[in-house]
């Protein structure tokens, strides 16, 4: 058997990657070539069609796949992935399950209080919550410093959060996700750049989320890719309130900005 060493292996990937980049380049449509400064009305448009129609789903049921990057200290980026299931009923309930690499958890919404279960370890916690999954969304984050996935993407006034502060977008051109036809958009809004893939037909659904942080050494990002929609989900009577399981143990909320463990 013939042995490779890896710094060949290497050379070859680096120069692959090279021309991989470059025959890309020539091959990009010509929107993200000439990119006009401001906010393109059509690109726009696709975006409020999108939020529109997905604001105005009473349930729905989606999987996501989520990619984080993390720039270590050396400058090497390392990616961590995980994946959710999240089941919307408006206007009052949610609830995501994810497992991943860094944390698996369980976030339940009923309209009255949301619970952050940590089935590897048997914690919980619970806290009141606002009456609206909008008015929650903001509370978990502001207060609690929790995100559940996807979030930003599905409640009714997304296209008002997404285009906040936004100083340039554009379409980019037809792509595909999964198989799945799509409107390729990009968009600037301060130190962040941030893509989305809207599926194109009579039902556009967001089908791939990505956010550039610009103000981070080497600019990490983080992916979300959206599949399995179902937008009649069967959903049982007492499916987003949460039973402890024998043997769980409740704990507090950390106030946002505390770090530490809880005994």
């Amino acid at each position: 058997m013939t042995r490779i060493s890896s710094p060949r292996i290497g050379s070859w990937l680096i120069a692959s990657a090279a021309l991989a980049v470059t025959t890309l380049g020539l091959m990009l449509p010509a929107a993200a070539h000439a990119q006009a400064a401001g906010v393109d009305p059509d690109a726009a448009g696709m975006l409020k069609r999108m939020t529109d129609y997905v604001g105005k789903l009473p349930r729905f049921s989606v999987d996501t796949a989520a990619t984080l990057e993390v720039v270590l200290h050396s400058g090497q980026k390392i990616q961590f992935t995980s994946a959710s299931r999240t089941t919307l009923q408006r206007p009052d309930k949610l609830r995501s399950e994810r497992i991943g690499d860094a944390v698996s958890q369980l976030f339940y919404y009923d309209g009255r209080k949301l619970t952050v279960y940590n089935p590897q370890d048997g914690y919980y916690a619970t806290a009141a919550a606002p009456a609206t999954i909008e008015a929650m969304v903001d509370f978990a984050r502001e207060k609690l410093d929790i995100v559940a996935p996807a979030t930003d993407l599905v409640t009714q006034d997304a296209y008002e959060r997404l285009m906040d502060g936004v100083t340039q977008a554009f379409w980019v051109g037809k792509s595909a996700v999964g198989g799945v036809p799509c409107d390729h958009l990009a968009f600037r809004s301060g130190a962040v750049d941030w893509q989305i893939w809207i599926e194109d037909g009579e039902k556009p659904l967001p089908r791939k989320f990505v956010i550039t942080s610009l103000d981070v050494a080497q600019a990490p990002q983080f992916e979300v890719v959206m599949s399995n929609w179902s937008l009649e989900p069967a959903i049982p009577a007492d499916y987003f309130s949460f039973a402890p399981p024998p043997g769980a143990k409740a704990i507090e909320f950390l106030p946002v900005g505390q770090a530490g463990e809880q005994p």
